[in-house]
């Protein structure tokens, strides 16, 4: 159903980290970007749709002269309907740049006051919510900043308190102005789920608990909560009451990267068992039962595979990032 295309080379292979991989289209200029982190810096290409390269771009951390830049943990396009920023987070800070990373208009560091010192600082999982940009950190907390139509505004508004652990990953569904919806779900090392309502304040509508096992990533889909663990394991939970539909036993390894489909539903899992799947979800509009079904596998053999995501909302076509290889596979449908 989908067949491989022309890749995208990268100047150094992505970092065996979770949800290495960002991609961000723009259809009116038919160009899409993507982001790959590797040690102390992220990679921004841009590329035509059918791979030819047009633009790269590296981003570091900035520090003082002298001191090396620290490790980044994540690259992401927060998509807004008045603006698009990227974010980048690190073991120091936060940064966020206009969409093609050419220009830095706010940086927040991460403050060490609740951290002991045998553990590490870090910021790890990005979303876009509202008119806010949601950040994760080595705390377990949440960090909210409120973001403006444009300029350099951006302001610190809150701290989400509800995990006891780091969080691994944040994502987010546009609720169209329904009162009452789950739009925010966060994810941390314990496997804890924490489903929210934004709104002036975000509000903690459920928490669904974990069973021993890291949770790397996590998608929000028409008021399903689909979540890939460490155990190979991805299950879809109801995010209004936490109750879990179904489970499937979909990889061997620990899921690296979940990401959905929004316009038909497609969920695409990766995991370190160098295998690719392709899920079709529906919920039954009789029993309002969650039904899925194996739409598509692919296996990129002998690469530990550590980001993918699709390249459009409807699912026609996705890349795949692993570790200690040097290039972007791409794959569309036939």
């Amino acid at each position: 159903m989908y067949r491989r295309e022309r890749s995208i080379l990268l100047r150094g292979s992505a970092a065996a980290l979770s949800n290495n991989l960002s991609v961000l289209q723009l259809p009116d200029r038919d160009l899409r970007h993507f982001g790959v982190v590797h040690g102390p810096s992220a990679q921004i290409l841009s590329s035509a749709p059918e791979g030819v390269p047009l633009a790269q771009r590296q981003l570091q951390v900035k520090v003082g002269v002298g001191v090396s830049p620290p490790l980044i943990t994540q690259v992401h396009w927060c998509v807004f309907p008045f603006r698009v920023l990227l974010v980048l987070t690190s073991h120091q800070r936060i940064q966020m740049y206009e969409s093609d990373g050419s220009l830095m208009v706010y940086w927040h560091a991460l403050d060490s006051g609740d951290s002991s010192s045998a553990q590490a600082m870090f910021a790890r999982g990005i979303a876009a919510s509202v008119h806010f940009i949601c950040v994760g950190t080595w705390s377990g907390r949440i960090l909210v900043f409120d973001i403006p139509a444009k300029g350099p505004n951006i302001v610190l508004s809150e701290e989400l308190a509800g995990h006891q652990t780091p969080i691994t990953d944040i994502a987010t569904e546009r609720a169209q102005g329904q009162d009452g919806v789950a739009d925010m779900v966060t994810a941390d090392d314990s496997g804890v789920l924490c489903v929210w309502r934004s709104g002036t304040t975000f509000t903690l509508l459920t928490r669904i608990p974990g069973f021993g096992v890291p949770c790397p990533s996590v998608q929000l889909w028409q008021g399903i909560v689909a979540a890939g663990y460490g155990n190979g394991q991805v299950r879809l939970y109801d995010a209004t009451t936490g109750t879990l539909h179904v489970q499937i036993s979909a990889h061997a390894r620990t899921i690296c990267a979940l990401d959905l489909a929004p316009e038909v539903g497609k969920l695409l899992s990766a995991a370190e068992d160098t295998f690719v799947h392709i899920w079709k979800l529906n919920r039954n509009p009789e029993s309002g039962s969650i039904e899925v079904e194996h739409y598509h596998g692919e296996c990129i053999s002998d690469t530990q595979l550590c980001g993918a995501r699709f390249c459009d909302p409807s699912g026609s076509s996705f890349a795949v990032t692993g570790y200690d290889l040097a290039e972007i596979l791409r794959f569309s449908s036939v």
